[in-house]
């Protein structure tokens, strides 16, 4: 049994440093998936045409300038992002702008805050597996002694032995929720350790599968060597890091092409002809790193691309419930001890709180000048028919009730986003869900729903299946890809194969 984890290394098969004759490739979709894939290639050599539809960078993470009624301009994004230290592969994206990450702030801890005064914090949790799991019993308010005979063991074991291969053929099929009843932990340690935790991932615990939840479960805590506290940005997604990403695709000899739609893509024997708002784009090999809908609408319009079961596999994706984003620019500050971030359960659709002037420096500035606070509240898997009026009463609702301080302040302004277009793990998926290579020789497949072997998840699973596509396609032209990290591939308790 190793209980001492360390990140593994996945090599990508030998070859050239760079292509040996002129290659061309296009990416299709400029977030991080699509930046990551055009970023490997370009700096191999190949001739790189990036096509987004946005007017901005960065798909679900972009970020965009807006202004305030005074005249002020800000930047606003589509919510905050913790960088989590076993985020290899996107650490390693974005030291090609920063090699000592010094835009990313560390933060010393984020509370799980709950009903009536409950509290759990994150600090200090060694990154040992059982070491990990019995600090954080003992020092839950909600988890005693006299409980744990009531767990049921065989159900906890699994998060200590999962297995990409194994954990899916046993656990794709049920459900998370009926997972965490399985579990039989008291309502309220649920709650505030497992609950808020599989909230996070956007998907409702009745509609997501619980292989998913425990590769979470193992990737963020149980089989993660780096701990669970996360960075920050210390500013804007726009400035911190796609301003400076556009700088490093343009140095790369990268032609970005934004506000372009991609229609189609014919496929003439070994090559790819891409038509992107009425001009075709040839290429000698197509990332196609698109979100669910985007890849449904391309695939639409590109009846003779891949075979019939890869096609229904590609159809078989979904989207899961929509999310809200609401920031709030007060006229006051809230209390001295806030921190910059805490996750939320138990009332209502809350699912954390972001004090924005803690930790970025264009909030920190506006909150220094007007002596107020910038807050935002974030709301996962939102119930279809939920307006945004109830939307914004349940939220302003939680706010209160977690800093009651809040409540004295006056709103000078706001933003609220509701959208719908994050993936569904739904049960049963798995097996069908497409994996970077597809049946077309030079076209891969990039993005955090796309199926992978190894544990991985939101930004950090768009990042890596970019680089795998890059990868998939400098195979072919026996050039050298990118090395990738990732946590153990299997839990303590895992089953030799």
């Amino acid at each position: 049994m190793q209980l001492r984890l360390r990140p593994e290394v996945l090599e990508p098969r030998d070859g050239l440093a760079r292509v040996a004759s002129p290659r061309t490739a296009v990416v299709v979709g400029g977030g991080l998936a699509g930046v990551a894939a055009a970023v490997v290639l370009a700096e191999r050599g190949v001739a790189v045409t990036l096509v987004e539809k946005e007017r901005v960078l960065g798909g679900r993470v972009s970020a965009w300038t807006d202004t305030l009624a005074t005249g002020e301009t800000f930047e606003m994004e589509r919510g905050f992002h913790a960088f989590f230290r076993q985020y290899y592969n996107l650490r390693a994206l974005l030291g090609r702008l920063d090699p000592s990450l010094s835009f990313l702030m560390p933060l010393e801890d984020y509370p799980i805050l709950g009903p009536h005064g409950a509290r759990e914090k994150f600090s200090g949790i060694p990154n040992v597996p059982l070491l990990n799991i019995a600090l954080v019993a003992l020092r839950s308010g909600t988890l005693g002694l006299r409980d744990l005979p009531r767990i049921d063991a065989k159900s906890a074991l699994a998060m200590l032995a999962f297995d990409s291969v194994r954990t899916y053929d046993s656990h794709d099929d049920t459900t998370a929720g009926e997972y965490l009843d399985g579990l039989r932990f008291p309502r309220a340690a649920r709650q505030m350790l497992f609950d808020v935790f599989a909230h996070s991932f956007f998907n409702p615990e009745d509609d997501m599968s619980a292989a998913e939840l425990l590769m979470m479960f193992h990737f963020y805590f149980i089989g993660n060597p780096e701990g669970l506290v996360f960075d920050v940005l210390r500013e804007p997604f726009s400035t911190a890091v796609w301003g400076p990403m556009r700088t490093l695709l343009d140095s790369l000899g990268v032609e970005v092409l934004l506000g372009t739609s991609v229609a189609r893509i014919e496929q003439h024997d070994e090559r790819f002809r891409v038509v992107a708002d009425g001009a075709g784009l040839e290429a000698d090999g197509c990332v196609l790193a698109l979100d669910v809908a985007g890849l449904e609408r391309v695939l639409t319009g590109s009846p003779g691309l891949g075979d019939e079961a890869w096609r229904a596999n590609v159809g078989s994706l979904s989207l899961t419930l929509p999310f809200a984003v609401w920031r709030l620019f007060l006229d006051r500050p809230l209390a001295r001890d806030r921190v910059p971030f805490a996750g939320t359960t138990g009332v209502g659709m809350l699912d954390n709180i972001s004090l924005y002037h803690l930790f970025e420096g264009e909030s920190r500035a506006w909150a220094a000048r007007t002596g107020g606070a910038v807050v935002e509240l974030h709301a996962y898997a939102v119930p279809l028919d939920a307006t945004e009026a109830a939307i914004r009463a349940d939220l302003q609702r939680g706010l209160y009730a977690f800093y009651p301080e809040a409540a004295r302040a006056r709103v000078i302004e706001d933003r609220f986003l509701l959208r719908r277009d994050c993936p569904a793990f739904a049960p049963g998926s798995h097996a069908a869900r497409p994996g970077v290579e597809t049946p077309v020789p030079g076209l891969a497949l990039a993005g955090d729903f796309v199926r992978v072997p190894i544990p991985t998840a939101l930004m950090e699973r768009a990042v890596t299946t970019g680089m795998l596509a890059a990868n998939t396609l400098l195979d072919r032209w026996h050039v050298r890809g990118e090395t990738l990290r990732c946590v153990p591939r299997r839990g303590i308790f895992a089953p030799r194969r």
